[in-house]
């Protein structure tokens, strides 16, 4: 399945270096990994096994040559030395000089100097905050740059109150390690150390999550750990050790975990993910394209990472989410059992599904999607759809087997950075489908059973598509403009229209970087689409059997060609029942589905409508009466247990 646009960057690495190394480069847990400020100075250790002779570069102070030690680190302590100060490494006595490859920030970018950062001069005031567990989350999906005009930590900051109203619980940030270029998505980072200069100086970071936390919120990062940027690139410089030749990924060459001198590459990715909970306070990580990570070795670096996070948390709860696009359901098993131990995988199947019934199109990696309503019962009692049967889009198996999982391990969702892209014009699924649907699908995804996340503005419908953009000159933005290009003529209809191929948006140009910011006046104005989304989270926080607190199982069952319902069992038969139409209107006398039967000696009472004019919907009848059930077509209903027993007729 190709549904990553951003793989067409990653392409140029074979093509083309744009940075070089100057000349070739032919364990225990230390205390040190870059620069680390200490009362008296800063101590500085980097791994270069291959260099003899390692200096460090100050603007006014000469050159520090760092002493070997063992496994191929160099190591120095600089006596009276400040955070602020600035440095760079010179390898070999070779006059280009490169950034410290564990920088905690990089003021001119990738390519210049490494700033010493001092992680306590911030005043945390989050110490009440009890960190994040699987229950009762709801993400959203945030990209930095685009958020606010200002594309800002410290701008973001100041909408985090509109998030906790919404009913969010948890932030999943889209990656802020260092990138080169005055924009992008943030999967090409190559200082995976340093927060990006673009959004802020460090410090604006940690009052974002500082602010958060006080808002009740959580914050989890996404990290990429599976390759690194085709530009300002230097790790090989240090060590060509970093990278294996044995595998390679869709966006460059894998990362080295299992080969020769993998110890300290695998010390580095561990310390990262420890540094962003410790030094950030951030809640957990999501961790891009896991399929990607190779390890042969006895322990997984995976389950590796998540033992750092939650030690790193401790004594806060972390929560650890993955994309996994094999859907490799290991990955959420316990370690004992022979799993990674993460909270939760990202559920593409469940989207796919979605966007067929909205779109009415199967094209490329949705065509083993119908969008009928036995996948939506299914998704909702069993998370990935796909568990080891055939996947025909790839003519082999795909997923392993699951079913005994909670359905809150599967994060669903309806858009998501990748797939809002991944149309010819980076469209939101409001402006692909009919109303009434976007409001059905909106509320099975609040409501269902899954860990549900937004994606920025689609609480209120935002008008502003969300494009592929990368910052890039030359030959590589050539490069990536071609691969963007190639990358989506997998859907025939982009392929066979010349026409929309030629007015595909170029990743280089800041217009399609700006066109993705939201416009926050649209909040205001499209009041039904947040009230929506407002009520449903709210009827999902609040109500003890929607919520899981009070539910003791879910079933479900097809009850026409485009309809289907959930019922979730709650305590003393206070269950709820969750009918979605697809369809047109659906008018039956009887549904001959126990499933569909009230509790005993009890009723069923409309609870909430998709069709309520507080949403622009055109009006609800009586779903259940003397006459049969009525369903309005494009709508989803909730009915809850009544106290009052059903009359003879119903």
């Amino acid at each position: 399945m190709r549904n990553s646009p951003e793989s067409a960057l990653f392409k140029a690495r074979a093509e083309t270096d744009m940075d070089g190394c100057g000349q070739e480069a032919g364990s225990g847990r230390s205390t040190v990994l870059g620069a680390e400020t200490r009362p008296d100075g800063v101590a500085f250790r980097v791994w270069a096994p291959k260099r003899r002779d390692v200096r460090l570069v100050l603007d006014d102070r000469e050159d520090v040559l760092l002493t070997p030690e063992a496994d191929g680190y160099h190591a120095t302590f600089v006596p009276g030395l400040k955070a602020g100060a600035r440095y760079r490494y010179r390898l070999d006595r070779d006059e280009r000089l490169y950034p410290d490859p564990a920088s905690r920030f990089q003021p001119d970018g990738p390519h210049g100097a490494s700033e010493i950062v001092d992680p306590a001069g911030f005043r945390w005031t989050d110490e009440a905050w009890p960190g994040l567990s699987r229950a009762g989350q709801v993400l959203y999906e945030m990209h930095i740059g685009t958020f606010t005009p200002e594309g800002t930590w410290a701008a973001a900051a100041e909408k985090l109150t509109h998030l906790r109203d919404l009913g969010v619980t948890t932030i999943e940030m889209m990656p802020v390690a260092e990138f080169p270029g005055r924009f992008g998505w943030g999967y090409d980072g190559v200082d995976l150390f340093a927060p990006t200069r673009l959004y802020g100086r460090p410090d604006d970071l940690r009052a974002f999550i500082d602010r958060a936390h006080g808002l009740g919120l959580g914050v989890i990062l996404d990290v990429v750990y599976n390759h690194l940027g085709p530009s300002g690139n230097y790790l090989a410089c240090f060590a060509p050790a970093y990278f294996s030749d044995r595998r390679a990924t869709e966006w460059g060459e894998a990362i080295n975990f299992d080969g020769p001198d993998s110890g300290p590459v695998r010390e580095f990715f561990v310390r990262n993910a420890a540094f962003w909970v410790e030094e950030y306070h951030f809640d957990g990580l999501r961790l891009d394209a896991t399929q990607s990570i190779f390890d042969d070795g006895p322990r997984h670096v995976l389950a590796e990472i998540v033992a750092a996070v939650r030690d790193a948390a401790a004594p806060r709860g972390a929560y650890v989410v993955g994309e996994n696009e094999p859907q490799e359901t290991r990955l959420l098993r316990a370690p004992e059992a022979g799993g990674y131990g993460l909270d939760a995988l990202w559920n593409d199947d469940l989207h796919h599904s979605t966007t067929v019934v909205l779109t009415g199109r199967n094209e490329a990696y949705y065509e083993d999607h119908l969008g009928e309503p036995q996948e939506f019962v299914s998704a909702a009692r069993h998370g990935y759809l796909f568990q080891g049967q055939l996947y025909a889009h790839q003519a082999k198996a795909r997923g392993t087997a699951g079913l005994d999982l909670a359905p809150d391990r599967f994060v669903t969702f309806l858009e998501n950075h990748d797939q809002v892209a991944n149309s010819e014009a980076g469209r939101r699924l409001h402006r692909l489908g009919h109303p009434g649907l976007v409001r059905a699908l909106t509320a099975y995804l609040l409501l269902g059973p899954g860990t549900p996340m937004l994606f920025q503005g689609q609480e209120w419908g935002s008008g502003a598509p969300f494009l592929y953009f990368a910052d890039h000159e030359g030959e590589l933005a050539a490069l990536v403009r071609a691969g963007r290009a190639d990358f989506l003529t997998q859907f025939p209809s982009i392929a066979a229209d010349r026409e929309i191929r030629d007015a595909l948006a170029s990743p280089e140009s800041e217009g399609t970087f700006h066109r993705s910011k939201l416009d926050w006046e649209e909040a205001r104005r499209n009041g039904a689409s947040l009230a929506l989304h407002r009520d449903l989270l709210a009827l999902r926080r609040g109500d003890p059997v929607l919520s899981g607190r009070e539910r003791r199982a879910i079933d479900g069952a097809v009850i026409g060609s485009q309809a289907f319902l959930l019922r979730y069992l709650g305590e003393a038969d206070d269950d709820r029942l969750i009918l979605v139409n697809l369809g047109r209107d659906l008018r039956r006398p009887s549904l001959a589905e126990p499933l569909a039967a009230p509790p005993a000696s009890r009723g069923w009472r409309l609870a909430w409508s998709s069709e309520s004019p507080r949403y622009d919907g055109r009006g609800t009848p009586d779903v259940v009466g003397p006459h049969g059930w009525h369903l309005p077509a494009a709508s989803a209903m909730v009915l809850a247990a009544d106290t009052a027993p059903p009359s003879p007729a119903e």
